[in-house]
């Protein structure tokens, strides 16, 4: 199990905002335990959903619900009249055209405006919010002795990028993961911005990850496709002991701050 990317919840943002936004939208909680802020919601009209990093926010007037979904959480979308719920739906939202069920969230909760504005406060920049830059991200990486892979995980840095994303940037800029930030030139950090700004919004427009360059796509390379939960084709990401697509070393694995690190250790020695 792994926390969705922030591909994924931009993605629902988008969907939210395209079956509900700008109407009024039934709100209630089956499961039971967001019914009493489910009915505050009900019948109101959703004005805008929005994502930072892993966090989703829907704009209710001045009230804010928001979702994390965490390891186990779940948003499912459905056209035409709503069935009965089946199994432990906390939030299910309905109008004419069509219902959306969430289960299993780590956070399903009301904000208000200042509660809504301590999150992102919280937060570090993210590649996929318009107008946003790496400045604050750089500003930390730049002084820390922490390895970039560890730092690129952290949302305190940088919103919404996990474990495919991480990997992939530094292996396509040929970064090794085991460099601390400080060792990282402006020029590495600009490039690993405008990468993970490219790869992150063709994610949220294709609903998976694809990381590969076109000559090392499965058409290219004569291979067969990748068939993996994550739904892309990937340099290093859960590739370990296969070899690698540019120079075919075995790829490596380690668990680095409770969370697998891949790595191509010809391809990323520097």
């Amino acid at each position: 199990m792994r926390v969705p990317e922030g591909h994924v919840v931009h993605r629902l943002a988008r969907v939210n905002g395209e079956v509900f936004g700008g109407r009024a939208v039934r709100v209630s909680s089956p499961q039971g335990r967001f019914a009493e802020g489910a009915a505050l919601l009900d019948g109101r009209v959703l004005d805008v959903a929005e994502a930072h990093g892993k966090h989703l926010f829907l704009g209710f007037g001045e009230s804010w619900l928001h979702v994390h979904l965490g390891l186990y959480g779940k948003y499912d979308f459905g056209v035409g009249e709503a069935p009965e719920p089946v199994g432990q739906v906390r939030l299910r939202m309905v109008n004419d055209e069509g219902y959306a069920d969430l289960r299993g969230p780590t956070a399903c909760e009301l904000l208000t405006p200042a509660e809504k504005a301590a999150v992102h406060r919280r937060l570090g920049p993210d590649p996929l919010r318009a107008g946003e830059s790496g400045e604050a991200a750089w500003s930390r990486i730049s002084r820390s002795g922490t390895t970039v892979a560890a730092l690129l995980m952290d949302q305190k840095i940088l919103a919404g990028v996990g474990n495919v994303y991480r990997a992939e940037v530094l292996f396509r800029l040929g970064i090794s993961p085991h460099r601390a930030g400080r060792d990282v030139s402006r020029a590495e950090w600009d490039a690993i911005w405008a990468d993970l700004v490219a790869l992150m919004h063709d994610g949220v427009t294709a609903g998976r990850i694809d990381t590969v360059r076109p000559e090392h796509t499965p058409e290219a390379m004569g291979r067969p496709p990748r068939v993996d939960d994550h739904g892309g084709e990937v340099y290093v990401y859960r590739r370990q002991d296969q070899p690698c697509l540019v120079c075919e070393t075995p790829v490596r694995t380690e668990e680095l701050a409770a969370r697998n690190l891949f790595w191509c250790p010809r391809c990323q020695q520097s």
